[in-house]
C-alpha cells in the first residue's frame, strides 16, 4: 500500500467525522477532545481563543487553513520564525501589521528561559508542542506545570514523521482553531499535489533509483561535514521522489552524521543541500539565502562556492551539474509536497517534464497562503566548464 493511499483513505475517513462536527450547532462553545500526534487526549472546556506556538514557524501551517487572519487566535511563540525565516516573517508583517508586532516571545518551551509565569499572565489556554521534543516536554515537567496551572498542551508535527503527520496535524490544527473547512481544503491540495509525484515513482524499481546525499544546512558551520536527515523529513522526501537516500542506509535515525570520506567513497548521483536566509541570525554563514527574499544573483554565488568545497567539487554529482539546494523550511511545513515535487524534477528530468514545483508554490499562495509568492527557494549549481 503506497503512501498516498494512506493519506487519502485517513483524510476521507476523517472528512466524514469533521463534516459533522462543524455542522453541530454551537459546536466551538462546547467541550472539545482530541487526540494528539503524541497519543494524548486532549480535553478543553471550549475552543481554545488564547494560543501560544512552541515554535513560531508553526504559522506556515496556521496560515494554510485559516480563512481570515492566521494571528487572531495566537498569542505568542518561541521567536524562531523571526530568527531563521525572517523573509517569511516580514510577509506576515506586511499582511498583519499589528498582529505580528504584538506576538509574545515566551521563549524556548524546552529551555530555562520559557516562563510559565508569562503564559498565565497571558492567560493562555493551549500551548502547541512539537511531537518530536515530547520526551523533553515530559522530562522538564512541563506539561505537568502546565496542566496544573488549566493549560493544555497539544502536539502536531510537521518536522519529523512529516509526510504522515502533516494530514492528521492539519486536522487537529483544523478543530482547535474552528477552521475545519479550510483543513479539509489543503488536505485535499496536499494529497492530490503528493500523488503527481508518488503515482510515477511507484513504478520505478528500488535499483534504478539514484543515490542522493543530502546536506542539512549545508553552509551552516564551515568546519564541519555533514549533517544529513535519515528516512525522516528531507531524508523521507527524497525516497518519496524516487531516490535513495544515502543517510538512509547508515541509519535508521532522524538525524545521522556523515563524512566527508563516507560521501566521497559513496560518489552519489545528486547532492542536495538546504539553505534559507540565516545570515541575519548569524552572518558567517555561507548558506545559500533561499526565501521569500532570495536574490538569484546572491544565490549563484553561494551555491557555486558549496560545490566548489574541498572534497565536493571533484564528486560525479558536482561534475555533472547535479548540486543543488532548496528551502530549508520547507522540512517545517505542510507545503513539503513543493520540494517533493522539485527533488523529483531532478531526479528525473525526463518523467516530470510536465510537472511545475513553481505552479505549483504559486497556485498554493493564490488559494491558501495571506500574501503572494516572491523569491526563489531552490537552484542548482552548474557543471564546471571543461
Amino acid at each position: 500500500m503506497t503512501f498516498i493511499m494512506n493519506v487519502s483513505g485517513f483524510a476521507s475517513a476523517i472528512a466524514a467525522t469533521a463534516t459533522l462536527l462543524a455542522a453541530a450547532p454551537d459546536a466551538h462553545a462546547e467541550a472539545l477532545t482530541l487526540t494528539d500526534i503524541a497519543g494524548r487526549e486532549v480535553t478543553l472546556t471550549e475552543a481554545p481563543d488564547k494560543i501560544i506556538l512552541g515554535e513560531g514557524r508553526m504559522m506556515y501551517s496556521i496560515a494554510a487553513i485559516t480563512d481570515g487572519n492566521p494571528f487572531e487566535k495566537i498569542v505568542g511563540w518561541k521567536d524562531d520564525l523571526v530568527q531563521y525565516d525572517p523573509d517569511a516573517f516580514r510577509k506576515f508583517q506586511a499582511a498583519f501589521p499589528e498582529d505580528a508586532d504584538r506576538m509574545i516571545n515566551f521563549g524556548n518551551p524546552y529551555a530555562g528561559d520559557f516562563s510559565i509565569e508569562a503564559v498565565l499572565e497571558a492567560e493562555a489556554d493551549l500551548l502547541l508542542l512539537d511531537v518530536g521534543n515530547l520526551f523533553k516536554a515530559e522530562e522538564t515537567g512541563l506539561i505537568e506545570k502546565l496542566g496544573k496551572a488549566g493549560v493544555s498542551v497539544a502536539f502536531i508535527d510537521f518536522r519529523r514523521n512529516a509526510t504522515e503527520n502533516t494530514v492528521p496535524s492539519l486536522l487537529i490544527l483544523g478543530r482547535l482553531l474552528g477552521e475545519e473547512q479550510g483543513a479539509l481544503e489543503f488536505v485535499d491540495f496536499y494529497v492530490a499535489e503528493m500523488r503527481k509525484v508518488t503515482n510515477v515513482i511507484d513504478q520505478i524499481p528500488a535499483e534504478d533509483r539514484p543515490l542522493v546525499v543530502i546536506e542539512n544546512a549545508a553552509g551552516w558551520q564551515n568546519d564541519f561535514c555533514c549533517w544529513s536527515f535519515g528516512p525522516y523529513n528531507y531524508g523521507r522526501f527524497v525516497e518519496l521522489a524516487g531516490g535513495t537516500n544515502f543517510a538512509s542506509t547508515l541509519a535508521n535515525a532522524y538525524s545521522v552524521d556523515l563524512s566527508m570520506e563516507g560521501i566521497i567513497e559513496a560518489d552519489p548521483d545528486h547532492i542536495i543541500g538546504t539553505g534559507a536566509n540565516w545570515a541575519e541570525a548569524k552572518p558567517e554563514v555561507t548558506s545559500t539565502l533561499l526565501g521569500y527574499e532570495g536574490d538569484p544573483a546572491v544565490n549563484a554565488e553561494m551555491i557555486a562556492a558549496l560545490a566548489g568545497r574541498s572534497g565536493f567539487k571533484d564528486l560525479r554529482a558536482v561534475q555533472n551539474g547535479n548540486y543543488h539546494s532548496i528551502y530549508h523550511q520547507f522540512y517545517n511545513s505542510p507545503y513539503h509536497f513543493v520540494a517533493v515535487q522539485q527533488i523529483a524534477k531532478w531526479l528525473y528530468p525526463d518523467d516530470f517534464a510536465d510537472l511545475d514545483p513553481h505552479d505549483t508554490f504559486d497556485r498554493m499562495h493564490d488559494r491558501f497562503m495571506p500574501y503572494d509568492n516572491s523569491g526563489q527557494f531552490w537552484l542548482s549549481a552548474s557543471a564546471p566548464a571543461n
